[in-house]
């Protein structure tokens, strides 16, 4: 699985990959939260790509509910990236409008984690043992996520980004034109429920015009089914998409 392939076309800014579950019905997380979703495949794929790319991004509301910790924590994951010219952790990534961030998340009290905050706020997280520091990109008072996105490029070598959510934060990428390929899993449970937790893997305003993708591979395994998908790129009428306010991002 060659991700860097595209990768050598996105000058500008990294090549960014969607990583997302859904159940067959459409649900991205059940109670809340996406561990019950994935199969051992899924979690193979899961980790897979984490060890593959340079960073790994997420939004504030996914980092709270997911209870984020340490991006790679199995040492031979650690080497054979080491091993490869990589870091030994991909740089973590958090998407934070207002840096409503509690400090009792572990990635945060992790000594040896790297975080780069993406943000336009002027505030600074206290107490947090993570080495920790801030893009701080605004545009009409709001993050700037495509300047964000370059500054991580410049400031960190960041090339090949792993987004795995929220579907907020989904949805900004696409509407701005910043999302390069979905990799998504479809888990072989019905969840139903409507409302509340039911989120898919995109929430928000509807995009418009809706984003084509094109289809690069699909597998299957133990009822599960994984699609690599490539977004095709906007038409030029829509353009403008990449002024959409970012105020649906995860806090």
């Amino acid at each position: 699985m060659d991700l860097r392939a595209g990768a050598a076309a996105c000058i500008e800014r990294p090549y960014v990959i969607l990583n997302m579950i859904s159940t067959a019905d459409g649900r991205a997380s059940i109670g809340g939260r996406t561990r019950a979703l994935g199969g051992p495949a899924d979690r193979e794929l899961f980790h897979g790509l984490r060890a593959a790319v340079d960073a790994v991004m997420v939004g504030a509301g996914t980092l709270r509910a997911e209870r984020y910790g340490r991006i790679i924590r199995d040492q031979r994951r650690r080497r054979l990236r080491h091993e490869q010219g990589l870091s030994e952790e991909p740089l973590a990534c958090v998407v934070s409008d207002s840096l409503a961030l509690p400090g009792d998340i572990p990635l945060l009290g992790e000594a040896s984690a790297r975080v780069v905050i993406l943000t336009s706020s002027a505030a600074s997280l206290r107490n947090c043992a993570a080495q920790v520091e801030y893009v701080r990109s605004t545009r009409h008072g709001r993050l700037d996520l495509r300047g964000a996105l370059a500054t991580l490029r410049e400031r960190f070598a960041v090339t090949l980004l792993l987004c795995e959510g929220g579907p907020h934060l989904n949805v900004t990428l696409l509407a701005a034109g910043l999302a390069d390929e979905l990799f998504l899993s479809l888990s072989p449970k019905l969840a139903g429920g409507d409302g509340g937790n039911s989120l898919r893997i995109l929430a928000g305003p509807e995009l418009q015009p809706a984003v084509e993708l094109a289809l690069l591979g699909a597998l299957s395994s133990d009822s599960e089914v994984f699609l690599r998908y490539r977004v095709r790129p906007s038409a030029p009428e829509s353009v403008s998409r990449e002024t959409t306010p970012s105020s649906s991002l995860d806090s």
